[in-house]
């Protein structure tokens, strides 16, 4: 299987937990390009490549955390979904949520997967691990591009 990069937009406003997402990610010695978004609104405007985002590259990926300020990840996810722009990008819920209601919206509302945050350093490195293993080598996931202006 050939190693495809993966471009990361990580939706997080704890610190603790981006420092290890980015640990984790360079640990598993796979090629990322991780941009983060701390809130919700942010995300948005990333996503749209609006304000200082306008040259980003579309991620190949989101990795969402449902609890978050401004627009929380469920808010970000059915914006994202409902817009025949992003709608194509895969949504990971990345979360310490333990709520089936929310697993259940997740999918609902076109998640494709949901993960929770385990408690454990070495537990959660070993998941974010396998999820970017996953989606370097087995998925094929859309690449970057720039907005047509």
């Amino acid at each position: 299987m050939a190693l495809q990069a993966v471009s990361i937009l990580l939706v997080d406003d704890n610190d603790d937990d981006i420092v290890l997402i980015k640990d984790a990610l360079a640990e598993s010695r796979l090629i990322n390009v991780l941009d983060v978004a701390h809130d919700g609104e942010e995300a948005i405007d990333f996503l749209r490549r609006q304000g200082k985002y306008k040259d980003a590259l579309e991620p190949g990926l989101v990795l969402l955390d449902i609890n978050m300020p401004k627009k929380n990840g469920f808010e970000v996810l059915m914006e994202v979904k409902a817009d025949p722009e992003l709608k194509h990008i895969p949504i990971i819920m990345l979360t310490v949520s333990h709520r089936d209601e929310e697993v259940i919206k997740a999918y609902r509302e076109g998640v494709c997967s949901f993960v929770r945050k385990p408690i454990d350093f070495c537990e959660f490195q070993r998941v974010v691990g396998q999820l970017s293993l996953y989606w370097a080598l087995v998925a094929t996931i859309p690449h970057g591009v720039r907005k047509e202006s």
